[in-house]
């Protein structure tokens, strides 16, 4: 089961206190802020989570799985994630 963007809004809105909608509001301008800085191209660091990289991909051939037909990717820019490594340990620990 994954945790939703409406999972974190109950969360924020039992642990801050805020009203429903504002914790809404902020979960919206925090997601939106991320979205930004990696639009940017920038990376984004959250200490003790882990960092989010935005990587260029070059132009490569590829092949269609269903046709074997060979084609060209075009460039593109994709986001990775690299986990702290304090959440590394968390997550292999259990706890």
């Amino acid at each position: 089961m994954a945790l939703t963007k409406e999972d974190i809004v109950n969360e924020v809105y039992l642990k801050l206190g805020l009203k429903k909608n504002r914790a809404k509001e902020v979960v919206e301008d925090l997601l939106e802020i991320i979205k930004r800085t990696l639009e940017g191209g920038e990376d984004l660091l959250i200490s003790g989570f882990g960092k989010f990289i935005v990587k260029e991909k070059k132009a490569r051939r590829g092949r269609n799985p269903q046709t074997r037909e060979d084609l060209q990717l075009r460039p593109r820019r994709v986001v990775v994630f690299k986990t702290s490594g304090i959440l590394r340990k968390k997550i292999n620990s259990g706890s």
